[in-house]
C-alpha cells in the first residue's frame, strides 16, 4: 500500500477490500455512482466471479456500462434499482458490499443516498455476508441528509451484536467540519 492511497477514503476502503476478496467471489457494489468500484471490485472477483451494482440513477447506469465495456469487463450485473433491494436480486453468500454514500459525483447533487433505505440495505447486506466478509460503507456527511445518514449508521452499528460481527471506523478528522469516514463491519 502506498501512503497516496491512504488520502482519498474510497481509495483506502478498496485497498482494505483487497485482502478480503478473492478470484470467484460474489461481491456487491451498493452504490454504483460512475462504476468506479464496480470495475475494482470486477477485477477483484475476476472472470469467474461476479459483481451485482445497484443504483437508481440512469447516469450513473449509462456511465458505469460505458467504463465497462472501454475495460471489457463481462461479469457484472448492473441493476437500476434502491440498494435497499438488493435481497431481491441477490440469493448466494456474498464476500464483501462496498457503499460509497452521499451524490452522484457530476450528477444531480439532488439525489442522495438516504438514511432509512441506507439502513435497511445495511441490514439486508449483512444477512446477505458469509462469514469473514465485509460490508464497508464510505460516509460523507459534509450535506444535510449526509449528516443524518451518518448518525443514524452510527448508531444501528453501536448496536450490532459483538459476538457476531466486528465494526470499526477511520476518520480523516481534518478534512472539513464534516470529514468523510470509513466504517466497516466484519461478519465473524
Amino acid at each position: 500500500m502506498n501512503i497516496k492511497t491512504l488520502t482519498r477514503p474510497t481509495n483506502f476502503a478498496q485497498e482494505i477490500l483487497k485482502d478480503i476478496i478473492h478470484k470467484g467471489d460474489v461481491v456487491v457494489d451498493a452504490t454504483m455512482g460512475n462504476g468506479h468500484d464496480t470495475l475494482f471490485l470486477a477485477n477483484m472477483v475476476g472472470e469467474d466471479g461476479r459483481v451485482f451494482s445497484f443504483d437508481i440513477q440512469d447516469l450513473a447506469i449509462e456511465n458505469t456500462k460505458r467504463l465497462l465495456q472501454e475495460n471489457k469487463i463481462e461479469n457484472v450485473c448492473l441493476i437500476q434499482d434502491g440498494h435497499e433491494n438488493m435481497d431481491q436480486y441477490i440469493k448466494e453468500e456474498v464476500c464483501a458490499i462496498i457503499f460509497n454514500l452521499g451524490y452522484l459525483p457530476k450528477g444531480d447533487h439532488e439525489i442522495v443516498t438516504k438514511a432509512h433505505t441506507t439502513i435497511s440495505a445495511l441490514q439486508k447486506s449483512l444477512t446477505l455476508l458469509k462469514k469473514e466478509g465485509l460490508t464497508i460503507m464510505v460516509i460523507y456527511p459534509g450535506h444535510e441528509e449526509g449528516e443524518v445518514e451518518k448518525e443514524r449508521i452510527l448508531k444501528f452499528t453501536k448496536n450490532l451484536d459483538s459476538t457476531t460481527y466486528h465494526v470499526f471506523e477511520i476518520s480523516y478528522t481534518n478534512q472539513n467540519k464534516k470529514p468523510p469516514m470509513i466504517l466497516g463491519i466484519i461478519k465473524k
